[in-house]
């Protein structure tokens, strides 16, 4: 007998915190956390340049799975590696790119917008993250296959050279929007 599939849309983080640049920052990345958190957030996505890994002990709390790469500023690999093979950090180091499939959304990750972009411009992505910039992002860009794909950049939740927000956003309906972290608003002036 064949089972039929049902949605069942709850099994899925929907409600996701992106962030990126957090540069040993720990006091601005934790506050972006908790308030992605109160607004629902059930994942984290981060774009690159957490730098030092013992960042994480200002999020790991919180509970939420965290999905990383790294970008141009390592930090400590073999720490951040060994972190990850900590079920109780749920921690999930991808490397150099992540490319995931979560919410029935196919979602790539990179440090270098130039590379999100041309990875967006293929089509096989819904959802390209990328850091960097330190300039929060969100833009459709026209793929080869004549549909668009979501590209984001939250910006520097620490501030660097930059204000300090993140991206705070629902899967299913692909809506998301830039947020100023709450607590270090004067960093946005």
């Amino acid at each position: 007998m064949a089972r039929s599939r049902i949605a069942q849309p709850w099994r899925y983080p929907l409600k996701i915190c992106i962030v990126s640049d957090s540069h040993d920052h720990r006091e601005p990345l934790a506050a972006a956390i908790a308030e992605a958190k109160a607004l629902g957030a059930q994942l984290i996505l981060h774009c690159g340049d957490l730098v030092a890994p013992s960042t994480l002990h200002a999020i790991v709390g919180f509970g939420l799975p965290i999905h990383m790469i790294h970008g141009n500023n390592t930090g400590d690999l073999y720490y951040l590696s060994k972190w990850a093979q900590d079920p109780k950090n749920r921690l999930h180091y991808h490397g150099q790119d992540a490319s995931l499939v979560l919410a029935e959304r196919r979602i790539f990750m990179v440090h270098y917008p130039h590379y999100a972009k041309a990875m967006a411009l293929t089509g096989d992505f819904d959802l390209v993250c990328n850091g960097h910039e330190h300039r929060a992002v969100i833009e459709r860009i026209r793929n080869i296959r004549g549909g668009e794909t979501l590209r984001i950049d939250p910006g520097s939740v620490a501030g660097v050279s930059a204000a300090t927000t993140y991206v705070f956003g629902d899967l299913q309906t692909l809506e998301f929007e830039i947020r100023p972290v709450p607590g270090f608003e004067k960093n946005n002036q």
